[in-house]
Parts: C-alpha cells; structure tokens; sequence
C-alpha cells in the first residue's frame, strides 16, 4: 500500500456523488462565466471542457476582468458515423450555439465545439440528444470515444467491427445517472447509486480505445490503451488480435513519462471482446498509480507490472484466455482520399478537411458545402481518425451531384499534394488552456514550405507523415509521425525524427526548442539526402535511421529519452 498523497482529482471523484459536484449550482452562477476548480475536472466526465481565449487573456487581465471563459465540448460518436439528419442538427448547434461558429473534428474520431458560453451549454446537449447524440465519457478518467476503421470498401468485415465497436461504447459507459439528471431533466437517482465496473473514484486517468481493420491503421493502434484488430476469414469477423498498453502523452523534461507501444495479447473470438475490455478496464481500475497523474495512464501500469502479470490477471478476471496472436501486417494509415468503391457497389468519397476545422471562408465554404450534401445524401457521412470526413454509401446516380457540390463548396480538390494530405496538428492556441505553441493556426503554412522543399529536390509527390502539437500531450499523435514537431514555447517546438510510416515505431528527438529557420533548414538537409540517397520505395521514417541520422527506439522507457 502507498503512503503517497492521492491525486487531488481523486478526492474531487470521492466528493463528487457519482459525477454531479456542485455542477447545477455553478451553471445557474450568473456572476461568472466559469465553473469551480472541482467542477471543471467533473466536466470532463460529461465531455467538456473550459477554456478562455488565449489571444485576449492578456488585454483583460489589464481591464481587471477574468478570462473569457468558454467550453469546449466533444461528442460520443462510436466509430465515427452519423446521418445526415444528424450532421444538419451538429451544424445548426454549430451556428447558433457556439461563438465561432465552426465544427472541429479530432483525432479522437468524432467533433467537438469550441466556443460555448455557459448559459448555451444545457441547450448545446440537449440538442444533441434530439437527434441521439451525447457527450456522456468523451473526456474524463473513464474510456472515451471508440475508434473504428472506416473501411468503406470492405462493408461486410467492416459493419461487424463497427458493432463491437458500437457495443464495447455502450457496455464501457459510467452508470450515473448524474449526465441524465444534468442535461437531459432526468429524474434524480441518488439512493443506493452505484459504479458496478468503474467504482465511485473511477479510473486514474483517460482510457482509450480502438478497433482496427487491417492492412490500414488509421486508427494509430500503439496510440490507444487496448486495440482490438479484426481479423477476418472470406470477409466474416471471426476474432480479434487485442494490443494493450499504447499511449502518446509525455512531459518536457520528465524521463519518467514517454510514449509507448501497445503489446500484442493474443487472439480472442469476437464474443469474448467485452469481457476482456473490462478485464482491462478494471486491472487498471486497481493496479493504476492514483498518486501521479503523469504516470497514472494504463502504458505505465503494463511498464511497471510487466506484461505477463498484467496478461495473466486479465484473463484470471475474464475467465478467456489468449490464443496465440493471428498473423497480420499493417501497410498503410493515412486516409484514401477521393472516390473508393465498395464491395457492396457504393461509393465513398473521402474529403481532406485541414486539421479537422469546418468552418467557411471566403474561399472555401466547406461548412456550407457539407450542409448542402447532407440535404441530398443518402448513406452516412464518417469521420477519420485523421480529421478527415467521408460521404460514404453513395449510390452510382447520385455520384455525380455528390461531387459537383463537393468541388463547388472547395470540399475537393484534385490539387492537394500527398504531403499536405498526410499532415494534422492539434487545436492548441488559442483556445486549449494546455498549448504552449500554434499547431492548428501555423501547420498550414509550414506545410507548404515543406512542399516547396520537396519540390526543390525534385520529388514533389513524394510526403512523410508529419504532426504537428502545441504541447507534449499528444492529441495530434506526434510520436507517431515521421517528422513530429511537439510546442516548447511561443513559436518554438522539439523535432522527432524516425518513426515508422504505418505508425509501428516511434520516433525520438533530434533537435530541441528551434524556430521555423532551422526547421527548414534541417528538413531541407535531409529531403536532399532521402532524395538521393533512399533505397528503392524506402519512406523517410525508415531513411532516417538507416542513415543513422536518429537512432530507433526499440524499447520506449529505455530509448525514447536515451
């Protein structure tokens, strides 16, 4: 037993009755637009977050006023797909809800507001549980949004995962009624109220989920706590291969918080997947460090416990035991833009939406434009892991006016090099309170220096996958990226090097706290080397270290930071 001081947020969970705090009080608090320092970490649990705008804190801290406190609020959408009738109501709550007015998909598979004023907050869910949408565990010390391949070409396999997935969403919810009671005016249920799997303190940090269909790994495996690949026979699901212990966050500075790869488990039939989700769960549930919460994510827990005894307590708590793993190879991970066809004769248009923002410009009016699809469409529309949206189902007549309003809107464009299509950032400033650099507002332009680079040297089509985050956490995946740029202050960021281009090894710094110039400066060194010196059909994550401009990292807690 530690004699360690708990977490602070481990008390706020204690004294929290199941989730509800003094939330209700601090809503109907008309002197301020922000919540209690308790309350905000209870949020989280409800799927928000408070902000302010960073770009303005200064100029009211001088006029002696507190911050413009705003929300930020992220949906539970299971595997990324919703109907068009839903997306015209997200859209609409976009529009009249939110002070920016615009819908940001995330890496997390599904979107989010930024921008919500505390009196539009109870309106803003309701809204979405007109049309049977939720926030319930989007955020919070509980497992959040599950991920799932969308794989519009192979249905059969791919409606099958995306039950489980659907399934492992629901059957890993809390059991308080305390979101009901909140938002949606339910009847109050405090008596005898319980949390069967979580327990009243919940789990020591976020826990996350994915569920992957290879050979494409758009779902990052090794950047989620347990994976559940999908492993089909003549395009049936017969059993999944399930990795645990991935994760991205880290801490400038603390050699003792990294990266880290999932470790593969073994193969468990497809009716065995819940039961071992909450095996998972609640070994790290009881074995989870609750003292720190830089190492309270379940990667440490598996670091610290080993991976055998961590295995062998979750099939002691599901009665299943691991078979051995199925043989599987992951070849790709971005997402497949333009036109796909599917096995069931429907086609499927994946649109490159930058950093996830749905907004409209004078240029390009996306937000409008996808309003405009979704009046007429009639499949589904889906969102990627890689902040991209797909019009998926598209039956063959309606193909042509699908496209002709995509390309009228700026929602298609067959001008977009392969190195922009394969770049992302987090939010970060200037709403996420976290961000110590621009990610989302300055990727765009670094990218197209880095076009003119590859140009330059005179591989204009060819890309690395680059990610970009305004602080260590690791929202975007940087660690993940070929090329990771990671915020260290005000136009500044640590550059990884040497991650693998389907997302199976991480990457390691090579240059710490540098600005745009020698940014450029090195990307251009090295494109000219990869430029003339690769080996046939070799990516730059792999060039890299075969020049032995980085070392791998082969094993994270040892060579990560080494």
């Amino acid at each position: 037993m530690s004699d360690k001081k708990l977490a602070v947020n481990e008390r706020i969970k204690t004294e929290s009755n199941f989730l509800r705090g003094t939330i209700a009080e601090g809503l109907a608090d008309q002197i301020t637009g922000g919540l209690s320092d308790d309350d905000m970490q209870l949020t989280k649990f409800h799927g928000f977050y408070q902000q302010d705008d960073r770009d303005i804190r200064a100029e009211r801290q001088k006029q002696k006023l507190e911050p413009r406190h705003s929300f930020m609020l992220r949906a539970r959408v299971p595997g990324g797909i919703c109907s068009p009738k839903q997306w015209l109501e997200i859209d609409r709550i976009a529009s009249d809800l939110t002070i920016y007015g615009s819908i940001r998909l995330t890496t997390r598979q599904t979107f989010q507001y930024h921008g919500i004023l505390k009196p539009q907050v109870k309106p803003l869910i309701q809204a979405l549980g007109s049309v049977n949408l939720d926030s319930i565990a989007a955020c919070g010390d509980v497992n959040r949004n599950v991920m799932c391949t969308p794989n519009p070409v192979e249905s059969a396999l791919h409606q099958e995962a995306y039950a489980w997935a659907i399934r492992l969403s629901d059957d890993l919810l809390p059991n308080t009624n305390a979101y009901a009671e909140l938002w949606l005016d339910g009847e109050k249920v405090h008596s005898n109220e319980v949390e069967p799997m979580y327990g009243p303190t919940y789990l020591p940090r976020k826990f996350k989920i994915a569920v992957a269909i290879p050979p494409h790994n758009d779902v990052d495996i090794h950047a989620n706590d347990l994976n559940f690949v999908a492993i089909g026979d003549n395009g049936k699901l017969v059993g999944f291969n399930v990795l645990v212990g991935g994760g991205m966050g880290t801490t400038h500075g603390d050699v003792n918080t990294f990266p880290r790869l999932a470790d593969d488990f073994g193969f468990v039939k497809p009716e065995d997947a819940v039961e071992i989700a909450k095996a998972v769960l609640t070994v790290q549930r009881d074995w989870g460090c609750r003292t720190d919460r830089k190492r309270a994510r379940l990667k440490y827990t598996l670091e610290d416990n080993g991976v055998d005894k961590f295995r062998a307590e979750v099939e002691l708590r599901s009665g299943i035991k691991f078979e051995v793993p199925k043989t599987i190879e992951f070849t790709t991970r971005g997402d497949r833009f333009g036109w796909i066809k599917g096995v069931d004769n429907k086609w499927h248009l994946t649109l490159f939406i930058e950093n996830g923002r749905i907004v409209d410009t004078e240029t390009h009016p996306i937000k409008t434009g996808l309003v405009e699809i979704a009046k007429i469409h009639q499949g589904d529309f889906r969102m990627t892991a890689n902040q991209n949206l797909i019009i998926a189902g598209v039956a063959e007549q309606d193909k042509e006016q699908i496209e002709r309003l995509a390309r009228l809107y700026g929602l298609y464009s067959d001008e977009l090099s392969q190195q922009r299509l394969n770049s992302m950032a987090c939010v970060a400033l200037p709403t996420c309170a976290l961000a110590m650099a621009e990610a989302e507002r300055y990727l765009p332009s670094l990218v197209t220096k880095v076009e003119g680079l590859l140009t330059k040297h005179g591989i204009p089509d060819e890309h690395f996958v680059m990610r970009m985050t305004g602080c260590p956490n690791g929202c975007g995946r940087p660690f993940l990226a070929e090329v990771g740029f990671v915020g260290k202050g005000p136009g500044k960021y640590n550059m990884y090097l040497g991650a693998k281009n389907n997302g199976m090894r991480l990457n390691k710094m090579y240059r710490e706290n540098i600005g745009e110039t020698e940014i450029l400066t090195i990307l251009d060194e090295l494109i000219a080397e990869w430029a003339t010196n690769a080996l046939p059909d070799e990516r730059f994550g792999d060039f890299v270290i075969r020049s032995e401009v980085i070392k791998p990292v082969i094993i994270a807690s040892r060579d990560f930071h080494g």
